[in-house]
């Protein structure tokens, strides 16, 4: 039987209290922000909310296959909402979805084993890893953990991915990376930070871009308004190195065979 968690500690946000200041067209289509846990995903929904209005969001719930039913509102076709989430690929789910525009975040799996240990072993997780957190477990070890899962508590590395993200892809659904969101937030002032924001207005079946995208933006990419941001993680257990050892990317291609080339790393 699997372990009872408790819940994500999570500061809230004050975006909702932005967006009203913005003008924005009510959606014509639902729009499902999907992503693997820990790969920028209140980066992207941060940034998307600012671009729909207040009334289309659907709460701040991430949507997942444990609560999907309590959830299934969020994908009516005929009240089309903003809504986001860890949400695994089923007959269920992929049914619910269909009527919905989904975006699909990705992340380099060697820079994600390293966000998802660092997310384990802080205070933002909760009681859920204590025994780890009190175990004195090297940074290998729990980076190992990352890779191969955690019996009836985490998923192998693979299975996240495949589920959350790989499986996802067809019609209305496109994978975005993480790092191209990054590195277009960094140049938001530049023709290709244009470009990105451009195409994901498309990819969400928005009508273009407003004249003040670039301060909506940088509203919604406020690292401060973003309780898993690295910087505001509390109480890190274990000390996470910033780059990963070449023995462990060797686990991860032995591991995860493939799954780089696919997600366009190599």
């Amino acid at each position: 039987m699997a372990q009872q968690r408790t819940p994500i500690r999570l500061k809230a946000d004050t975006l909702d209290q932005e967006t009203v200041k913005f003008a924005s067209p009510r959606l014509r289509q639902s729009i499902f922000l999907n992503s693997v846990p820990k790969s920028g995903s209140h980066l992207l929904k941060n940034i998307m909310r600012m671009f729909v209005p207040l009334q289309d969001h659907y709460g701040k719930h991430f949507i997942q296959w444990g609560n999907l039913r309590e959830h299934i509102a969020a994908f009516d076709p005929r009240r089309p909402q903003l809504s986001w989430g860890h949400l695994m690929f089923t007959d269920t789910s992929a049914a619910h979805t269909a009527h919905a525009r989904k975006i699909i975040l990705v992340r380099d799996p060697h820079s994600w084993v390293l966000a998802r240990a660092r997310f384990y072993v802080s205070d933002q997780f909760g009681d859920n890893s204590t025994v780890i957190k009190q175990s004195g477990m090297s940074a290998e070890h729990l980076i190992n953990l990352m890779i191969f899962g955690i019996h009836q508590q985490a998923l192998p590395m693979r299975d996240m991915f495949n589920l959350t993200a790989v499986a996802w892809r067809g019609p209305q659904s496109t994978w975005v990376k993480y790092e191209d969101l990054v590195h277009a937030v960094k140049n938001v002032d530049t023709p290709a930070g244009e470009a990105f924001f451009l195409k994901l207005m498309e990819l969400a079946g928005l009508p273009g871009l407003p004249d003040d995208w670039r301060e909506r933006v940088k509203i919604g990419s406020d690292r401060k308004q973003s309780g898993t941001a690295r910087e505001n993680l509390r109480d890190v257990k274990i000390t996470i190195p910033d780059e990963l050892s070449d023995e462990h990317k060797e686990l991860i291609a032995y591991a995860a065979p493939g799954l780089r080339k696919l997600l366009g790393y190599e």
